[in-house]
């Protein structure tokens, strides 16, 4: 006859159930470590180009909010042809001309060399970075990068041109056609961006506030 073998409960002494625990402790951290180390290097980047589109709004207020406002005090009260959104005709460039002297004018080309490359430059540079980070789709991203790479190009050139009918010997309809048609090609393009980062930015608040409240739901369902 079989003999019945009695199953013995294994009882687990209390420094195995703390080592275990431990173990398990150790675990959690580690996993949370890593998360917090990938979030952080997610992170970092977009510290940078926050930093970098802060300093790009600080330009835009020093360059037209400062530096071309007070040029108008050299100029009897007229406004820089940089500052002109609709652009400008021959009769407002002799205007300027006539009540500009040449300090005024050396001013002027000092602040398009120095804060007008910077700001578009920067604001190019700053922007296209985002739309790595926000613009999955490679296709979207490089039509997305045609606004600030543009709004560079027309600015700077911009720049030149202004320039150029302040120190040439006579004011030709073509040249003021050019360089209106420059002005008002650059503001255009900037505002696009701007309007890009600001869409970019809003529809990602939501998508990340919908996904909370989505969690919110679960967790207290």
């Amino acid at each position: 006859m079989a003999k019945k073998v009695r199953k013995s409960k294994e009882y687990r002494k209390p420094s195995q159930f703390v080592e275990q625990q431990g173990e398990a402790l150790d675990r959690k951290l580690n996993k949370h470590n890593v998360q917090s180390t990938s979030h952080e290097n997610k992170s970092n980047p977009m510290l940078l180009i926050s930093a970098g589109l802060v300093i790009s709004l600080f330009l835009f207020i020093y360059l037209h909010g400062m530096a071309l406002s007070q040029m108008s005090d050299l100029s009897n009260g007229l406004s820089m042809p940089d500052q002109r959104v609709f652009g400008y005709t021959v009769e407002d460039i002799e205007a300027l001309r006539s009540v500009m002297d040449e300090d005024a004018r050396g001013q002027l080309n000092y602040v398009h060399k120095t804060a007008g490359i910077l700001f578009p430059l920067f604001t190019a540079a700053m922007s296209m970075l985002l739309f790595i980070r926000w613009i999955p789709r490679r296709q979207t991203r490089l039509l997305a990068w045609c606004a600030p790479l543009g709004f560079a190009v027309a600015d700077i050139v911009e720049n030149f041109a202004i320039d150029a009918l302040f120190s040439a010997d006579e004011v030709t309809a073509g040249a003021v056609m050019l360089a209106s048609i420059l002005t008002t090609i650059r503001w255009a393009l900037l505002f696009i961006t701007a309007g890009l980062i600001l869409g970019l930015g809003l529809s990602r608040a939501n998508r990340s506030l919908r996904r909370k409240m989505a969690e919110i739901r679960d967790q207290s369902s």
